[in-house]
């Protein structure tokens, strides 16, 4: 593995827009952090007006002039939105189409018909994956719940012998796989090769899944035992349907871009030559914008057409799957934004020089970096855009395998304990009926075991690959 015994920047990259000190940098990085930290948890301010203040505040402390501290901030929002804002909408859509037809349904019901007993929770682990892949994480749970209730009920199991393996399943794909958001700004920060991340991504993820979700399950049942509360369960989005997609068609349809994007992946590696013309077709079907736009193309005919679907009822599930992604974008944006001022401000020059001489490896650091932000913060993608933008550097003499292992590294740090300051810790709890004390032994457990398994694996590949 490469160590942090990095070489300086190339010499003709822009100077930076302060001359502050290593000192006053780092103090800039802390009150920065510190900034959105106490916006976001203390005065509840939306996670996008947070990063763009603690941006602004970060340039002010650092000594860059705001007009120049203002450039880099929308400068980084611009390339952000511009490379992963449009792939953000195409999971939406996908998501949505997968909801409103009944596809979800139809991969779960045909999962659930031949699994039982101790079987369950492993089929509630690939439910969540399967369902999970183009889902955000907030809109995955309300897709699921139900399911993991009912499930329970039915079958009069320990609600977390269900719910945890399924949350595993949301989550491992939320922090570690794209095209989620996270791991789509990391990739784009460090320049990693989407194919091999996704390639090495499901690699660390399968293990990590399985010991946080089937596993530990067990554990938390016993911790936990608890029963699926009496509520009323929401309308699945079959019920109204006439008919619904097939499972193989839905299967088929879901899986689509990843296929495209492992394909492009493994004749990259095959071929090795950018002038040859199946390695050029590849390149250009297996991108992640035309691979997610060829999804949500065969998703109208495969699943919107057999659900019964208008051309009238399509746009309107289409513009439905774009309304809740304002907020996630704008995040995801104002995090490069963020990134992009620490960039512009020296802060990753001084990690490198700072650096270079520990025997610390980078996948490590990251990681670590990844985590004190997700603490702080709550948010797993704010972690993975601000920890992507301050380890970036260190990827300039990394291997395509190296680069893709310190994007994951990244990813699996944000998911580590999930407490009071995390969206997901309150809707977990809520859905579960559950206390705050049992929350944490449950679902902040889980997360903070696939953190340490995912991030061990990561290690343990950087140093045999």
């Amino acid at each position: 593995m490469t160590r942090l015994s990095v070489e300086m920047l190339a010499a003709d990259a822009p100077p930076p827009i302060t001359s502050a000190g290593h000192a006053q940098l780092g103090i800039a990085v802390l009150v920065g952090i510190a900034v959105i930290v106490l916006l976001i948890t203390k005065f509840k301010l939306h996670a996008f007006l947070s990063l763009t203040i603690g941006a602004l505040v970060l340039g002010a402390v650092a000594g860059a002039p705001l007009d120049k501290a203002i450039t880099s901030f929308t400068t980084g929002l611009g390339s952000t939105v511009a490379s992963v804002g449009v792939l953000i909408a195409l999971g939406a859509i996908l998501g949505k189409l997968l909801a409103d037809s009944g596809g979800a349904d139809q991969i779960v019901d045909t999962i659930l018909a031949k699994a039982g007993g101790r079987a369950m929770p492993w089929a509630m682990v690939l439910i969540a994956s399967v369902v999970g892949l183009p889902l955000f994480f907030e809109i995955g749970i309300v897709l699921l719940i139900p399911v993991v209730l009912m499930v329970a009920k039915r079958g009069n199991y320990s609600l977390m012998r269900i719910g945890i393996p399924a949350l595993a399943g949301l989550s491992v794909m939320h922090g570690l796989i794209p095209p989620h958001p996270g791991p789509l700004v990391a990739i784009d920060a460090v320049k990693a090769n989407l194919g091999v991340t996704l390639a090495l991504g499901i690699v660390v993820a399968i293990p990590s899944v399985i010991i946080a979700g089937p596993l530990f399950s067990k554990v938390a049942s016993r911790w936990v035992d608890v029963q699926a509360p009496d509520r009323m369960i929401p309308q699945r989005a079959s019920d109204d349907l006439e008919r619904r997609p097939s499972f193989g068609a839905t299967l088929a349809t879901v899986l689509l871009p990843v296929v495209l994007m492992l394909a492009k992946a493994l004749v990259d590696i095959v071929i090795d030559d950018p002038a040859n013309l199946t390695q050029r077709v590849f390149d250009v079907i297996g991108s992640p914008l035309f691979a997610l736009l060829a999804a949500v193309i065969v998703g109208i005919f495969t699943l919107g057409r057999p659900a019964g679907f208008t051309k009238e009822r399509i746009n309107a599930t289409v513009e439905k799957g774009l309304m809740p992604i304002a907020g996630v974008m704008l995040i995801v944006g104002a995090g490069g934004g963020f990134k992009q001022t620490l960039i512009d401000c020296g802060v990753g020059q001084m990690i490198l020089d700072i650096s270079k001489d520990w025997s610390i490896s980078a996948v490590l650091l990251a990681w670590l970096i990844a985590v004190v932000i997700r603490l702080a913060t709550g948010s797993a993608t704010v972690a993975t855009v601000s920890a992507a933008g301050l380890v970036a550097p260190l990827a300039a003499d990394m291997s395509t395998t190296h680069t893709a292992l310190l994007v994951l590294a990244i990813g699996a740090g944000s998911l580590f304990f999930s407490h009071v300051n995390d969206a997901g810790f309150w809707l977990v709890k809520e859905y579960f009926g559950l206390d705050v004390g049992q929350t944490i032994k449950t679902w902040s457990f889980m997360e903070t075991i696939l953190s340490v398994v995912a991030g061990a694996l990561v290690f343990v590949l950087s140093l045999i690959i």
